[in-house]
């Protein structure tokens, strides 16, 4: 590290540590319920120290190299990792589909995901339903302020999500190589901020800079608040409002005490779900992407997420963790990270009502034990209003289980109030909530992943893990020749018996050509059957590897076991190589 470098990484550090202070004021105010004016001075800081620290972050980042992400896109839709829902009737913007290779991919990274989180730390899983109730909702706090603002078109009534405009707007401003550093600094500083500003900041910076609808150049109305949620109607009278779930998380908190339960009434506990969340989004875009920790539990899990994203291949260089401001968090929250990748005793009142069993007994027979339970389980509230009748008529009316009884005074031997010493143990519980969005991380591993061959702008391919490629091994016979369909059988037969997923690619295009195809689908391994499987004993096949494109010759039936362990990361390619040693070239024809 050069001098400059480890002072701009102490600027940087000093930085990170002021910035978490202001937090932890803000944190601290909002817990003590601060005057408005103390807190709203202390998030204004806040901003000021997070601008700050962005900016040095940005600045000492490496740069970029120049991503050329048009091909990436052809190569995912020739090969059908995803495409735009209903192409063919002109699409929905912000709907897609996958396609054999990205269900693969995904499966892969859900299963990494399970392993990693739900068995390791020995999770509960659930599977909530993906309606909810308006009632849960709006307890919840989503009816009311799950939303972003939104402005229109005032011509056409397009509609905008407002801080995304604005922020195309200033980066267009921004282009402009003639202008003024002062002018720029601030656009700078605004589109820094364009999370933390509310409803009517974003209007009067709409109007400030003089922003216009990206497509037509008309005005624009002023922002509203658009909620985020697709409401629908449950069961066929209509009259049950419910929404398609936000989140899932809300599957599980319902279901808190039923969890709790099945640990044995043991805390802490963790609870997985897996499954789709639904967002009306008010202008979708980018295809799959939605564009100092004060818990130990909380660095735990941000350590563990890292981990994930690095099984599943993204570039430990792009990913980068983000505390969000105060004002920025989601309004259920009382602290929040971003993984973003370059994309006790007390004393109580007791109050019980003491009946005279034998006259209760006599007056209703059998059905006195249904009196008795009853009475025995009323609170404090309903037995306050039992004595006040009671006093008051002489007796008391009661409907229990559908069933009328008159208790008079004489039933009740008395109504006794005494002091009793609990023991308990209050226990407010705290969550941490790990949110993925498969979508998003899948796209930036796909973009992590994406390589051109050295001397070949053409030939693109991905270098997706083993454990995340769709498909993990190729079967190629050199040519069509009939002598090879027996041996690709065998190895086929013999994958499948391994649960390796493998794809025969028997076409009659050139080996190159088949490798080229196979290298587009991220298929990590590929065995070629030649002329020297069919003429030598032994039978042997070879064995590519897809990033350094070398290879190795081993038996055929070693191939499928070699392949299996490579996949479930037993053994490296490297190893192999030095096991088998590398092929140089088959040593005999066609006869």
């Amino acid at each position: 590290m050069s001098a400059d470098d480890a002072e701009n990484s102490t600027i940087l550090e000093n930085l990170r540590k002021s910035l978490k202070e202001q937090g932890d004021l803000v944190r601290k105010l909002k817990a003590e319920n601060a005057p408005v004016p103390d807190l709203e001075v202390a998030i204004k800081e806040l901003k000021v120290r997070k601008k700050a620290f962005e900016t040095k972050e940005k600045e000492m980042a490496p740069k970029q190299e120049k991503f050329d992400r048009s091909k990436l896109e052809d190569l995912l839709k020739r090969r059908f990792f995803f495409v735009p829902s209903f192409e063919i009737y002109g699409g929905v913007a912000g709907l897609y589909d996958y396609g054999p290779s990205g269900c693969a991919m995904e499966a892969n990274m859900i299963n990494i995901w399970k392993s990693h989180f739900v068995l390791e730390e020995q999770m509960l899983e659930i599977r909530a339903s993906l309606l909810t109730p308006h009632s849960v909702l709006k307890a919840s706090g989503h009816v009311d302020r799950f939303a972003d603002f939104m402005v229109k078109d005032v011509k056409t009534g397009d509609c905008y999500r407002a801080d995304h405009l604005l922020e195309g707007h200033l980066e267009k401003l921004l282009a402009d190589k003639k202008l003024e550093e002062e002018k720029r600094k601030e656009y700078e500083s605004v589109i820094g901020q364009i999370d933390n500003y509310g409803m009517k900041e974003l209007g009067e910076l709409l109007k400030t800079y003089n922003a216009k609808s990206p497509v037509t150049g008309n005005d624009l109305t002023d922002p509203v608040e658009f909620n985020l949620m697709f409401s629908t109607s449950i069961g066929p009278s209509g009259l049950i409002p419910g929404f398609l779930r936000p989140e899932t998380a809300q599957g599980i908190f319902v279901n808190f005490k039923r969890l709790l339960d099945a640990n044995n009434g043991r805390l802490p506990f963790a609870s997985a779900q897996i499954g789709p969340a639904f967002r009306n989004e008010i202008s979708p875009r980018s295809g799959l992407l939605r564009k100092i920790v004060s818990s130990q539990t909380m660095g735990y899990f941000l350590g563990r997420v890292f981990l994930f994203l690095l099984k599943v291949g993204a570039d430990p260089s792009k990913i980068r963790f983000r505390q969000h401001m105060f004002n920025e968090m989601a309004h259920y929250a009382c602290d929040c990270w971003d993984a973003e990748l370059l994309t006790s005793y007390e004393m109580i009142d007791i109050v019980e009502i003491v009946p005279e069993k034998p006259a209760i007994g006599k007056a209703f027979k059998k059905e006195g034990k249904v009196v008795m339970d009853y009475l025995a389980q009323m609170d404090r509230d309903a037995i306050k209003e039992f004595e006040d009748k009671l006093n008051e008529n002489g007796k008391v009316n009661l409907t229990v289980e559908n069933k009328e009884f008159v208790i008079e005074k004489a039933m009740i031997r008395e109504i006794k109030r005494y002091q009793k010493e609990i023991h308990v143990r209050d226990v407010e519980p705290h969550v941490i909530e790990p949110s993925f969005g498969v979508g998003r991380i899948m796209y930036a591993v796909l973009e992590h992943n994406f390589r051109i061959r050295e001397g070949d702008e053409q030939r693109t391919w991905l270098s997706l893990p083993p454990a995340v490629a769709p498909v993990k091994c190729s079967v190629l016979p050199l040519s069509k020749n009939t002598e090879f369909g027996q041996f690709v059988k065998k190895l086929s037969e013999s994958l499948t018996e391994l649960d390796i997923s493998h794809k025969v690619d028997d076409s009659s295009g050139s080996i190159g050509r088949r490798y080229a195809r196979t290298d587009e689908i991220a298929i990590p391994f590929g065995i070629t059957v030649d002329f020297d499987t069919v003429n030598k004993e032994p039978h042997s096949a070879t064995l590519r590897e897809r990033n350094s494109t070398r290879q190795i010759r081993a038996q055929i039936d070693e191939l499928p076991t070699i392949v299996s362990n490579l996949v479930r990361g037993k053994v490296t390619w490297s190893e192999i190589e030095a096991q088998y040693g590398l092929f140089e070239g088959q040593e005999t024809g066609a006869k």
